[in-house]
């Protein structure tokens, strides 16, 4: 891929963004899934936009984020300024700002943008931070993009945004090679949440580290990364950073090269640590919060889950960091301590976005049976979508006789390269447009899958006849 062409679906992305300011919206929210090229998306926009000389900020909210586009707009030939501490301000259409520096400096910055990226856009609220920024430039049109969007108090974002954008699944990724499969093995869970009380959505932080800063936990974790990948690159979540920091010793004193980051570190000792981690320097890297957001580190295999979170929006994020591909890495591994897998789903389960937020949980009393998402082996702890042996160790669960009442049959083990046949082939047959709506619709895909794969199948044919004509 040259730096000036995307992939088709981010295109397609692209061309939804366009028609959503044409139809009159003011701030549409992109939704895509870590590592579907959120970045490529803005910084195209970001040149489209250099190239009719508008003025362009981009929002991030920490130094390495901040670097992070900046190296996406160098690649692009995009010249821009960096608000941020440290620089010095440089008259370009385009500017990155960390948005802590670019609040403090709103009322003496003689410069009004005329578009406005919010990067990881998930946390922008009215009245905070970024939505202040939002505010000192009413007449600025806004894009965010998110891989998650969604508040972890469970609030919608649109009282902030009135599109969303909803760009392909962590399925469909995967599917096509942009993202790795997973292999997740969620060992007996050692921590007890007894006690520990929700605040603004989530487990209290004060309570929860308490709970968590267990000897048996972290020497469980430690067991775990030994006997299924050890040496591997590996971040560990923790749920403070004083836990982060003992979770380093802990591993280096077992053997493995391991060290803590957190954001007390200045940006260039954070930054020579993940390049460590990237380069094989450090095994393991422990962090409370300071990685689960745009981290950009492919070779990073294994996710340690250490922090229970009842945030489906951080447990994707972190999830997230290990599932971008990388040269020999067949698979991301999740090894899930605390329950989050079981509690939210397989990182690759269908969701539907809203710009409403999350639907009211059920009162106390109120029963909802919901269906059976993932499957935990009790011989391997393998976790998986549910079908009849467990995929990692070929144990066949045992079906209660009352579920199998009114079923005749023989159950028999999931050939999934046959499978995966079956659906190019019905892909295939799908000849229009139509046809691919309707199998989208009985596989229970989200309605933009079909024109992402008719749009890239008449690009191939459009490749394929200049090549050939």
């Amino acid at each position: 891929m040259t730096p000036f062409e995307l992939r088709d679906y981010q295109q397609q992305v692209v061309e939804e963004l366009r028609h959503s300011y044409a139809t009159g919206h003011r701030s549409p929210l992109v939704a895509m899934p870590t590592g579907a090229g959120k970045t490529a998306v803005f910084s195209y926009i970001s040149l489209q936009s250099a190239a009719k000389q508008k003025r362009t900020l981009i929002l991030v909210h920490r130094k390495e984020l901040l670097l992070q586009a900046s190296r996406s707009l160098d690649r692009l030939g995009v010249r821009h300024g960096l608000i941020a501490s440290g620089f010095s301000w440089m008259p370009y259409p385009t500017q990155v700002a960390s948005v802590q520096t670019l609040v403090r400096r709103l009322d003496r910055l003689d410069w009004e943008p005329e578009l406005i990226v919010v990067d990881e856009a998930h946390h922008v609220v009215p009245d905070n931070t970024w939505g202040k920024v939002l505010s000192a430039y009413p007449r600025s049109r806004v894009l965010g993009v998110t891989a998650t969007p969604c508040r972890t108090d469970g609030r919608g974002l649109g009282d902030v945004f009135d599109d969303l954008i909803i760009g392909p699944t962590i399925a469909e990724l995967t599917e096509r090679g942009f993202l790795c499969p997973t292999k997740i093995y969620a060992p007996p869970i050692q921590a007890d949440l007894t006690g520990v009380r929700m605040r603004a959505g989530d487990y209290a932080k004060d309570q929860l580290a308490q709970a968590m800063d267990k000897p048996v936990i972290v020497g469980d974790a430690i067991d775990h990364y030994r006997r299924l990948c050890p040496g591997v690159p590996a971040i560990g979540f923790c749920a403070s950073v004083e836990i982060a920091q003992k979770v380093a010793v802990e591993f280096s004193s077992a053997g493995f090269k391991a060290a803590s980051l957190d954001g007390t570190l200045d940006s260039a000792t954070r930054s020579h640590l993940i390049d460590d981690l990237g380069s094989g320097r450090i095994q393991v890297l422990t962090s409370c919060e300071i990685v689960s957001e745009g981290t950009d580190i492919p070779v990073v295999t294994a996710a340690l889950l250490l922090r229970p979170t009842q945030s489906l929006g951080l447990y994707l994020q972190q999830v997230g960091r290990v599932l971008r591909p990388a040269p020999g890495k067949s698979h991301a591994l999740i090894l899930d301590h605390v329950g989050n897998v079981m509690r939210h789903g397989l990182p690759e389960a269908d969701r539907e976005w809203t710009l409403e937020g999350e639907k009211r949980r059920s009162r106390k009393g109120e029963s909802e049976e919901k269906p059976e998402t993932v499957r935990q082996c009790p011989k391997c702890f393998c976790a998986h979508a549910p079908q009849p042996t467990c995929p990692n160790c070929g144990h066949r669960y045992v079906v209660e006789a009352r579920r199998l009442e009114e079923v005749r049959g023989e159950l028999i083990e999931l050939d999934k390269a046959a499978i995966a046949r079956q659906r190019k082939e019905e892909q295939a047959k799908a000849q229009t447009l139509e046809e691919l709506i309707e199998l989208g619709r009985k596989r229970g895909y989200k309605p933009g899958w079909a024109q992402r794969y008719w749009k890239a199948r008449q690009s191939k044919r459009q490749q394929w006849g200049q090549a050939h004509g």
